[in-house]
């Protein structure tokens, strides 16, 4: 059993989209100085999505010309997501080596959320798919509420996995499951985790976990368990979904590399210049790090929950 995982950063986009103050282009590329500083390797940096949608993305441009150099982080890697060809071409040109794509096993979330079924959502895909082969470009498939949905309620397992399977068929070389609303527990994930497994090879699977109801770090664990060696997190447990009321945010970084350094196992991330990127994020929002892991290494410093 590999003692090793993968912790793909999704703060600066995933965690700061939905923030109602407009972030600074550069705090965002510090933000992503301090995680790549910190031993984070694979850091989601921007969304090529339409400005009207999604304002706080509209420097995506800026972001990747801004990204540390390869010189100084040569490891690192920027995906970005790409909600359709348009956004494709626009991050291509920006230069991006990976995208992300998304898609929903509720059909009801992909209506709200993207204005579109789910299989016409996967058939937006197939040119970007085709494209990125042709470019050399990866592509993961991150799959919404694959747990629950906020209008629909529990979501069936098998729907999951014959989305995961599709997005797997068109080329994905990982595909993130992702708990949008934060309503899974350790059961209802490995129900979901034993029905995708079924049709996707579990070494090609990630945890996507929000804390809304406090299982994720549990979740992660299950899923550990399971065989899952690649989970999304967010620096200070950063982010939320707009259409579930009273959703949290991502599973804090923090919590999880806490998490497996207590297992023994390697995440290449220093805990401590996590917490201390939490507390710097978090000041510069004005609140506390959603993280407990930070919140109590900082109260035993002295910093307090709140540092600028």
């Amino acid at each position: 059993m590999s003692r090793q995982v993968r912790i793909v950063e999704v703060g600066p986009r995933d965690g700061l989209q939905n923030e109602k103050q407009t972030i600074d282009t550069g705090i965002k590329l510090e933000l992503i100085e301090r995680l790549a500083k910190a031993g984070l390797r694979d850091i989601e940096a921007a969304s090529f999505v339409s400005p009207k949608w999604v304002p706080q993305m509209a420097d995506h441009a800026a972001i990747m010309a801004g990204l540390p150099s390869r010189e100084t982080y040569p490891d690192v890697n920027y995906p970005v997501l790409t909600p359709n060809m348009k956004g494709f071409e626009a991050a291509a040109a920006a230069g991006a080596k990976e995208v992300a794509v998304f898609a929903a096993a509720s059909e009801s979330f992909s209506q709200k959320n993207i204005n579109c079924s789910i299989a016409e959502s996967i058939e937006r895909f197939v040119p970007v798919f085709e494209a990125a082969r042709q470019q050399g470009i990866r592509v993961r498939g991150y799959i919404s509420c694959v747990v629950a949905c906020p209008y629909e309620g529990a979501v069936s397992p098998e729907k999951v996995a014959e989305v995961a399977a599709r997005l797997l068929e068109l080329g994905s070389y990982e595909i993130s499951l992702g708990d949008t609303i934060g309503a899974g527990t350790p059961a209802s994930v490995l129900r979901m985790l034993e029905a995708v497994a079924r049709k996707v090879p579990v070494q090609q699977l990630a945890g996507h976990y929000h804390d809304t109801y406090g299982m994720a770090v549990a979740n992660a664990y299950a899923s550990y368990q399971f065989g899952l060696r690649s989970f999304d997190s967010s620096v200070a447990g950063l982010g939320g979904c707009p259409y579930a009321k009273g959703a949290t945010g991502n599973v804090a970084t923090e919590d999880l590399v806490y998490l497996f350094n207590g297992l023994g196992v390697e995440t290449g991330i220093d805990l401590d210049a996590l917490v201390e990127c939490s507390a710097w994020i978090s000041g510069v929002l004005q609140r506390a790090p959603g993280s407990r892991v930070s919140r109590a290494l900082l109260a035993k410093s002295g910093q307090g929950g709140v540092c600028a």
